[in-house]
């Protein structure tokens, strides 16, 4: 889900508290050593995303932001701020060149450089925290008795 964050609405803060949860408190923030990325330079997105960059020469910056559900990309495009929610179940995250996030269909990949690479140890964080959410949220699974 994307939303347009420019402006505070309470009914969005509901729908992100229901989908990736609340935010950290400050004292679980100091114990993750940080919940944010620094910024980030937008490559490239899927078709679904590109309303959501900037169409000129002019970069495009996002920063992730770390939840107990999932993950918020928040990307500026000029003077207006979109965030994409992905719920950990939603969420992929692959290396290949060049670092991606992928979920709902969509996906945005990021430029390599110091920027970037700066940022892999909040990218180990958030697997971290996904593995954690999905070993606690497990599905029965039929085969066992």
């Amino acid at each position: 889900m994307i939303l347009n964050t420019t402006y505070f609405n309470p009914n969005e803060k509901e729908i992100v508290q229901e989908l990736v949860g609340n935010c950290y408190s400050f004292f679980k923030r100091i114990s993750l050593g940080g919940i944010g990325s620094g910024r980030m330079i937008v490559e490239e997105v899927s078709a679904g995303l590109s309303p959501y960059i900037n169409s000129n020469s002019d970069l495009t910056y996002a920063n992730v932001e770390l939840r107990p559900g999932g993950i918020i990309v928040r990307i500026n495009k000029g003077l207006k701020n979109y965030s994409w929610i992905i719920p950990f179940y939603q969420l992929s995250i692959f290396k290949s060149g060049r670092i991606s996030l992928h979920g709902q269909g969509h996906f945005i990949s990021f430029r390599t450089n110091n920027m970037t690479k700066g940022n892999m140890p909040f990218f180990k964080k958030i697997l971290e925290e996904k593995l954690k959410y999905e070993s606690s949220h497990r599905l029965l699974d039929p085969n066992r008795g």
